[in-house]
């Protein structure tokens, strides 16, 4: 069955509020990227903002969060997600096509640099979802 970990984007300020939950809940990062770590270079006004980070929490749940470019709004009461994190290619399709219908695709379903599946979609009901098909 899928996990679900919450998704928290920030406007700048995700490295301090990680540093922040990392302190709270004693675990370390296992991931930790920022945009200028993109290959094919990605936007240069975010280079230093945090691309993405993961922070184990206990009983397998993570949070997981990072910052919007600097060039999008500030997402404040806009910032949360559920990231569900799909077993299969199957599950990630489903998933995808059952809550994206009738909402807005962000991205749609499709193989990126950092997992074979990745999606972002607000749901009809104004639910924002991340969809990842781990490696």
């Amino acid at each position: 069955m899928a996990s679900v970990h919450p998704y928290l984007h920030f406007s700048g300020r995700a490295e301090e509020a990680f540093n922040l939950y990392k302190s709270a809940f004693g675990t370390e990062f296992t991931v930790f990227q920022r945009y200028s770590d993109i290959p094919s270079g990605g936007q240069e006004d975010s280079a230093n903002r945090v691309l993405h980070v993961s922070l184990p929490i206990g009983g397998g749940t993570m949070i997981l969060g990072g910052d919007v470019p600097a060039s999008y709004p500030d997402v404040s009461g806009n910032n949360t997600f559920v990231s569900v994190s799909a077993e299969t290619e199957e599950e990630a399709k489903h998933l995808y096509e059952t809550l994206s219908a009738g909402g807005t695709v962000m991205m749609p379903l499709e193989k990126t640099f950092f997992a074979p599946l990745f999606c972002m979609f607000r749901d009809r009901f104004g639910t924002q979802w991340m969809v990842t098909l781990d490696n």
